[in-house]
Parts: structure tokens; C-alpha cells; sequence
């Protein structure tokens, strides 16, 4: 449907009157309308020029992410092999979370009793590659993982937000489970990873495999709750912790 535009307070503006420039609107709704107003339909786009656009907002690659299942089709290169790694490509757009009926439009509310309950149970570490808060990547020196929750099951399938439905994931692996249809890695090359174990971590991987958990000591829960502090903060244990051990 073609978009109506007038000339308001300098700026090119949709006639409806909302603005992506006006900080006063959720991330989501200004990430929506930058999408709907700069970049139409069947066009492409990066994820810089998002972020160089929505300036004063947290984690808008997330809030982009979060218009998926309000109908909105973002590909990327895992969708669309012609689109580079950092370009996306809109097909087609959903419901108009700008309008006020729609705001929550494929929106779980997660509560913060929830969040804390799902952190502490998975022990402060993504559920699908094991890293922990603000540890780097290997590989990567300097980088820092980011742990957010993920669910378990696909939205479309009408999932909750309940504890049982959600897991830690870092924010890496949450953008690429998003993005694929299928799992990360085949049953053959978890298998070829087993058979490298010694007899020993065989046997504890099973019974890891058994319980659906891996057993760790209380020194591993509270060095992942220490990774998920700030880093002010952790300075700050770890300087009393120095006290305390050298006393």
C-alpha cells in the first residue's frame, strides 16, 4: 500500500504522524516505522544503518528480531544467500505495532521473577554453547557474550512464557536459532565430538545426558552469577573476595 508523506517540523513525515525519529516511542515501534517509512517493502538493508538510525535505545537488533512474530518477514543470508552477513532483506510487513491495539502484537511478557528463576536454573551459562555472562568467545579475545532467554518452542505454536518454555541462550546463539529452521548441528557431528572423549568423560557425559543437567559445584554457580554482574561490580567482589582470602 503506498505511504502518504508531509513536510512536519522539518522532516518528512508519514501522515499518520508518527515519526522513527521521535525518542519518545518504544524501540520497537520506531525500529517498525524506519522500516515501513525508509526502507519499504522488498528493499534491503543493514544492521549498522538500523543502529545509526535508532540512536538512544537499547538492543535494537533485538526489537527489529521481535517484529518476526508479528508477521513481519525479515530475511537474512542464512534466508537469502544473496544478501551479504550483515544485510537483511524486508518481504513484507506485518501488523502496524504502531497503532495502539497492535503495540503488543506477538509480544510474551516475560516477569522478572520468571527471568531470575530461568538464569539461576541454567546456572548463568547459554544452554546451547555453554558460555557464560560477559565470557569471551573462543577464538575471539576482547569479546563478551551477552545472555538473554529464548523459548523452547517456535511462537507459531502458540508457546507461553512460562519457565518451562524458556531457556538461557547468549544473544549469539539466540539470533541464529531465530534464523534457522532446523538445529545447529547434526546428530553425526555431536557424535564424532563424543567418540573424541576419553572412556572417563564418556561416562560423565552420560549421566550429564541422564538428568538432563549438568551437576556443578557451588564454586561454578557462583562464578556464573559473579559473570553476570557489571563490571563495576564484579571489581568490587572480586576486591573483597581478595581481602577476604589474603586475611
Amino acid at each position: 500500500m503506498a505511504r502518504e508523506f508531509e513536510f512536519m517540523g522539518g522532516f518528512l513525515m508519514a501522515s499518520d504522524g508518527l515519526d522513527w525519529r521521535d525518542g519518545a516511542l518504544g524501540a520497537r515501534v520506531r525500529v517498525a516505522l524506519w522500516l515501513r517509512d525508509e526502507v519499504g517493502v522488498g528493499n534491503t538493508f543493514s544492521k549498522a544503518a538500523l543502529r545509526a538510525a535508532i540512536t538512544g535505545a537499547e538492543q535494537v537488533d533485538r526489537r527489529m528480531r521481535d517484529l518476526r512474530p508479528a508477521g513481519w518477514v525479515i530475511k537474512t543470508n542464512l534466508d537469502k544467500p544473496s544478501l551479504q552477513p550483515d544485510q537483511l532483506f524486508l518481504e513484507a510487513i506485518g501488523a502496524p505495532v504502531w497503532e495502539k491495539e497492535h503495540r503488543a502484537a506477538g509480544l510474551r511478557q516475560i516477569s522478572a521473577k520468571t527471568r531470575r528463576f530461568v538464569l539461576e536454573r541454567d546456572l548463568h551459562r547459554c544452554r546451547r554453547c555453554g558460555i557464560g555472562a560477559a565470557e569471551a568467545y573462543p577464538g575471539e579475545p576482547g569479546s563478551a557474550a551477552r545472555l538473554t532467554l529464548g523459548h523452547v518452542n517456535p511462537h507459531a505454536a502458540g508457546s507461553s512464557a512460562g519457565a518451562e518454555d524458556l531457556l538461557t541462550e547468549c544473544a549469539r546463539c539466540n539470533e541464529l536459532v531465530k534464523n534457522l529452521t532446523g538445529v545447529q548441528m547434526d546428530a553425526g557431528q555431536v557424535w564424532v565430538r563424543i567418540k573424541a572423549l576419553p572412556l572417563a568423560q564418556k561416562r560423565e557425559l552420560l549421566t550429564w545426558m541422564d538428568a538432563d543437567a549438568r551437576p556443578l559445584q557451588p564454586v561454578d554457580r557462583a562464578w556464573g552469577m559473579y559473570r553476570q554482574l557489571p563490571a563495576v561490580l564484579r571489581d568490587e567482589v572480586k576486591n573483597d573476595l581478595r581481602g577476604l582470602t589474603e586475611s
